[in-house]
């Protein structure tokens, strides 16, 4: 059973910074293609960033410089991050992360968004 679970968003200054995590289970993430999406009001769904074990990462160029993306281990579990400095206010969104197929390139997901096949639930972030 595939579990992706975010965190770490809340409420912050423009300009400040907040780090994100997706911790993940019944599945070996390190295998896969990840990503955080963003979803503002009104708005559609965004990629923002993408990641593969193999060290490949993508940016949205509206966070390119800003947004860092990692993923690490511990304790058995991967887990995603999202480490966003120099918040502004239209980064004001909810934040998902999702996970692709093993045999998912970034670039194949990049075109393919159809493809993510767990997402979690969302973690509020919100900049004033």
């Amino acid at each position: 059973h595939v579990q992706l679970v975010e965190s770490g968003g809340g409420s912050v200054q423009a300009g400040g910074s907040l780090n994100l995590s997706c911790t993940t289970s019944g599945f070996n993430a390190a295998d896969s293609p990840m990503a955080w999406y963003r979803q503002a009001p009104g708005k559609e769904c965004e990629l923002v960033s993408m990641v593969r074990s193999d060290g490949a990462t993508y940016y949205a160029d509206s966070v390119k410089g800003r947004f860092t993306v990692t993923i690490s281990k511990e304790n058995a579990k991967n887990t995603l991050y999202l480490q966003m400095n120099n918040l502004k206010p239209e980064d004001t969104a909810m934040y998902f992360c999702a996970s692709g197929p093993p045999t998912g390139t970034l670039a194949t997901m990049l075109r393919k968004p159809q493809l993510w096949l767990s997402w979690g639930q969302g973690t509020q972030v919100t900049v004033s």
